[in-house]
């Protein structure tokens, strides 16, 4: 097996893991003002990714840098054509990044209610358009004979490419809700449950529809496998959410994710970024690759580190593994109010005149 073709298959693992993980970060963030009623459940919900959430985007920091090293063409003209939908994923993330550090610095809800509607829209938005970057990564994109892009916003906005955003932001929200079943009890884990069952009928159905579409017209004969595999996975994780299993549900999703992710790259191989328009302009990992020498050193240099993650992030999470009770959520400890800080404070009064007790001190002696 060729350098170029290993360091492909590198960055579909790289994206696969990112999926997997993220995904649940994104769906539990997204359904933080659907399924948590009070500020005890909002707090168990970020509670159950607090740990882990941004250690699991370190998986799309990697995947962007192998990207860069490995097939530095296929970086710009991703970069350059999806810019303004990877601008917008960037912002979501900032923000949504920002929200969990600041929703608990102030005791208000008017205040954690701005900051849940920014961490809602910020995991939402990113998982509707990573389906639709890569549902268009796998369709091609207009690329002229020096594989630039001549298109627009609007052009990525194809029913293909809205069917795939469709496909994560259903499928992510299901690994979400069930992730909140997994590390929840109580009310809580019913209403997740409840939740999942709810997203499935809608989900799993898009989904089914997205792979048939994918196989139909980029399908390559043994990609069936893995397709079929995410849909019958979708299957096995409702039934058995619905049965209180949640582990063996989230096992589920997850292996749909990674099902699903396999079957898009795998109709993609031996191209990295198709043109619609120029087939001169299609990049394939031949076109696209860095040298043979600077391969190489990556390689060794991942043979070397990626273990070590792996173990390090393996580790996180078997330490937090245990359910998120409601005894477990401490009092707010958040900044008061403005308005009540205000209120609290002693206002300043003006010194009133006091007459002296002994007149004479007054005037002064004679």
């Amino acid at each position: 097996m060729a350098l170029t073709d290993i360091w492909f298959l590198l960055i579909a693992v790289l994206w696969t893991g990112y999926f997997v993980l993220e995904g649940f970060d994104f769906g539990v963030g997204a359904l933080l003002g659907v399924l948590g009623r009070d500020e005890v459940d909002r707090r168990r919900m970020i509670n159950t990714i607090g740990p882990v959430w941004d250690g699991n985007e370190v998986w799309l920091l990697v995947a962007g840098g192998a990207t860069f090293a490995a097939f530095p063409q296929w970086y710009a003209s991703l970069f350059s054509g999806f810019y303004l939908a990877l601008l917008l994923i960037l912002v979501a993330l900032i923000g949504r990044g920002v929200a969990f550090e600041y929703r608990g610095k102030v005791d208000d809800p008017r205040w954690r209610r701005r900051w849940d509607a920014v961490i809602m829209g910020g995991s939402a938005l990113p998982a509707l358009l990573w389906g639709v970057a890569f549902a268009n990564i796998v369709h091609g994109v207009p690329l002229d004979a020096n594989h630039e892009f001549t298109g627009t916003l609007l052009t990525l906005l194809t029913p293909y490419a809205l069917l795939g955003g469709l496909t994560t932001l259903g499928v992510f929200l299901l690994h979400g809700a069930v992730f909140v079943a997994l590390r929840t009890d109580g009310e809580l884990r019913d209403r997740a449950v409840q939740t999942a069952l709810w997203i499935a009928a809608v989900a799993v159905p898009v989904a089914a529809a997205f792979l048939i579409w994918t196989e139909t017209d980029h399908g390559g004969g043994w990609t069936l496998i893995p397709a079929a595999v995410a849909a019958l996975a979708l299957v096995v994780a409702v039934v058995t959410v619905g049965q209180g299993r949640e582990g063996r549900a989230f096992a589920a999703t997850a292996v749909a994710i990674v099902a699903t992710t396999v079957t898009l790259f795998g109709v993609l191989y031996p191209n990295v970024l198709p043109s619609s328009t120029d087939p001169a302009g299609t990049l394939t990992v031949l076109n696209a690759s860095s040298t043979p020498y600077t391969l190489r050193i990556m390689t060794w240099v991942a043979v070397a580190v990626t273990p070590v993650v792996l173990c390090y992030q393996a580790w996180t999470y078997w330490v937090f593994r245990g359910r998120i009770t409601r005894g477990a959520i401490p009092p707010a400890a958040g900044l008061p109010a403005r308005s009540n800080a205000a209120a609290a404070e002693p206002q300043p009064t003006e010194p009133q005149p006091t007459e002296p007790s002994d007149p004479g001190a007054a005037q002064g002696t004679r």
